[in-house]
């Protein structure tokens, strides 16, 4: 652990004006406030800001930068508040705590929620001042020494160094048997005399000398973690990957790269699809570099960087690389594109956990560069739209869009996007989203919009179900329903409207116990009882109508769709759960994904199949292995057709010599019917093994 008058000379030694007073009280007070607190490890707990702040000396972070990483927990974990810090430290200082602090006293249904809802206010904070970000990045990181979204969170702001070590670490603890598998087979390599790093690079410095180009050249193995990810995306074992080792090779100018990548492809055959250019096309983060593969010295597959030393430095420290915080400086994370596309995913998310999952979707993905047809780079993840384009443009854009033009070509809006292309967006003020199109855009910001638009033409739909909820539950408590006693809590709710309380309860953001307390107060019965009690409808056998219904239960004219998880067929038993902004899914009573709502009872309908549900085709999917031989799939398709039954989707799992594995999507009429093809296709040559699959 770092000693006080160290962790001073760290700051004095790149900060000579820094508050040296500040710095001394900020860690006496650390080490009081924590005391006898101990980390999970037994260690002391004021050792873990205390190295937090060492942290970010490394980045030469300014003195209340790291006068915040010492502080960074006081707030959350002992008696301190934030004006007491304010009073001590300054406003500054204060400010980034409470950007830092977690909110640990929401109460939350869950783990996943608490998360959602604590990088929300992170996103919030460091969007005021992104020095909150690169203060938690610290925190993180001697955290993962002693496992989520700040790896990603990294990299958007090109600190590749902490980005590597935060997946380094936390692959170590998540997969330490495939860690310690490649750590092994990269010390067999090593002893069998396969270290070949010293000799290329040598071999690298020699070509260059040789044109008469000043540099130095660096190589490395490639981590154990990116090792893993590169035999997870192709497939592949140790011994099949040929270019786990990289090497960099940094110059004074950006002419000196071209010239350096001029030398390299001269000398050494490239690797086709291995090259690119980041430099002419830097990366959001700021990142540039030129990558290419080549068969370099020792006829080994290798990869090559180019960069000048400029370009190595913001690779490895991103933002703190340009630092502009020794004079107190703000900079708000809003002037970043990536935090102001999280802000807009933030605004049109209905709750915390739909906020993550955008946010993650948003972060987790390797990138392709498209053009407008103006010029303008935007940069998306891979498998991208026109439509995730548009609202990469803009939202209006975004919400508009009728068609696009790839490269000059009227294509489908669910063309996957390549690199280079160049894509205009036609629009029309009549057009709306689609709920298909959320079928098929990757983004986080067009799910976002999308489902928005989704929650707000349902709307009508959830105010119904909504106000069949509460009605049924205060008179099932024999509690007295009025709208009176609504408006009194709308406050509790944040709603304007007694009609925003019925749409939130119908559309899962808050509960009918929830309403119920804020109304009576006093009322105590178990939660769980009520909430399964009242949520209940009347029983299927005292409904009636009119006209054969699909399904008992539902409100007419709600919305429902079927579970893609387990495909429900009729005959199966099926429960119905509240999804926000999709109205009611239907699931086999036996799906495990039914685990998620467990804790949350007033989600779940009671439902069963009507007299109307054989009326109408269901989906069916089927699990098949069949002989890798002329005429199997033709076989299947006979059988499909004999017993009246349509494929509406097949997709080919797993291929070797001697079989394949399919998955089959079926329209059937119900669970008899898909049972009487699964017998069909059992008495078949061609099928080895067949089975109804979720």
């Amino acid at each position: 652990m770092l000693r006080q008058y160290e962790l001073v000379d760290l700051v004095k030694s790149y900060d000579p004006d820094a508050d040296e007073d500040a710095l001394n009280r900020a860690y006496v007070f650390a080490m009081k406030k924590h005391g006898a607190q101990l980390r999970a490890s037994g260690d002391p707990y004021y050792s873990h800001p205390v190295e937090v702040a060492g942290i970010l000396t490394k980045f030469k972070l300014d003195c209340a930068s790291v006068i915040a990483g010492l502080l960074h927990d006081t707030v959350e974990d002992t008696d301190t508040t934030v004006e007491e810090v304010r009073q001590l430290f300054g406003d500054q200082v204060a400010s980034l705590v409470d950007g830092l602090t977690k909110l640990a006293m929401i109460e939350q249904k869950s783990t996943y929620t608490k998360q959602a809802e604590n990088f929300r206010k992170l996103l919030l904070a460091m969007s005021e001042d992104i020095r909150v970000l690169l203060i938690k990045l610290a925190d993180r990181l001697h955290n993962m020494r002693t496992l989520d979204i700040y790896a990603p969170l990294a990299e958007r702001i090109g600190m590749q160094e902490v980005k590597s070590e935060l997946e380094e670490l936390a692959f170590c603890e998540l997969y330490k048997e495939a860690h310690d598998s490649i750590i092994a087979r990269l010390n067999f390599l090593r002893e069998q005399g396969s270290n070949l790093v010293p000799k290329i690079i040598e071999a690298l410095k020699k070509d260059m000398e040789d044109n008469g180009v000043k540099c130095q050249v660096t190589g490395r193995e490639k981590t154990p973690y990116s090792i893993w990810r590169k035999m997870q995306q192709k497939n592949a074992s140790f011994e099949q990957l040929s270019d786990i080792m990289a090497f960099r090779i940094c110059v004074d100018d950006i002419a000196t790269c071209y010239q350096a990548l001029g030398i390299i492809h001269s000398k050494y055959h490239m690797v086709p699809r291995r090259f690119k250019d980041y430099i002419s096309t830097p990366k959001p983060n700021g990142y540039q570099s030129i990558h290419t593969g080549v068969i370099g010295p020792e006829n080994t597959r290798i990869e090559v960087q180019i960069r000048t030393f400029e370009m190595h430095e913001i690779a490895e420290k991103g933002i703190a690389a340009h630092w502009a915080y020794k004079q107190g400086q703000k900079a708000e994370g809003k002037n970043f594109r990536w935090i102001r596309e999280l802000l807009e995913i933030l605004e049109r998310a209905s709750n915390p956990e739909e906020f993550l999952e955008n946010t993650k979707l948003e972060m987790y993905n390797d990138q392709v560069f498209c053009f407008t047809p103006k010029g303008d780079l935007i940069g998306l993840p891979v498998n991208s739209t026109p439509v995730d384009f548009a609202y990469a443009v803009h939202s209006s854009v975004g919400d508009t869009c009728v068609g696009a033009k790839i490269n000059g070509e009227i294509r489908p809006l669910r063309t996957v996007l390549q690199n280079g292309d160049q894509v205009e967006i036609l629009t029309s003020k009549a057009q709306h989203p689609s709920t298909e199109w959320e079928r098929f855009v990757v983004t986080g910001k067009a799910k976002a919009a999308i489902r928005r638009y989704v929650r707000s033409s349902k709307r009508d739909q959830f105010i119904v179900l909504g106000q069949e909820i509460l009605e049924k539950m205060f008179k099932n408590e024999g509690l007295e329903f009025s709208e009176k006693g609504l408006l009194a809590v709308m406050p509790n709710f944040e709603a304007e409207s007694i009609n925003d309380i019925y749409a939130k309860v119908g559309e899962g953001l808050i509960s009918g116990w929830d309403v119920m307390k804020a109304v009576y107060p006093a009322y105590k019965q178990s939660k769980l009882e009520k909430v399964v009690k009242a949520i209940k409808v009347p029983s299927f056998r005292k409904i009636k109508k009119k006209n054969a219904e699909p399904l008992k239960g539902l409100i007419p004219g709600m919305a429902m769709h079927f579970a893609g998880c387990c495909h429900p067929l009729p005959g199966d038993r099926i429960v119905g759960i509240v999804t926000t902004g999709k109205g009611v899914a239907v699931h086999r009573a036996d799906c495990k994904a039914l685990e998620r709502f467990a804790g949350e009872p007033e989600r779940w309908l009671d439902i069963a199949w009507g007299e109307g549900a054989e009326n109408q085709s269901h989906t069916g999917r089927l699990k098949l292995m069949l002989s890798n031989e002329p005429g199997s799939l033709g076989e299947i398709s006979n059988i499909m057709a004999r017993n009246n039954a349509n494929i509406s989707n097949l997709n080919i799992v797993y291929r070797t010599v001697s079989y394949f594995e399919i998955m089959v999507d079926v329209e059937v009429k119900n669970l008899d019917h898909l049972n009487s093809i699964i017998a069909d296709l059992k008495s078949s040559k061609a099928v080895s093994y067949v089975a109804r699959s979720a």
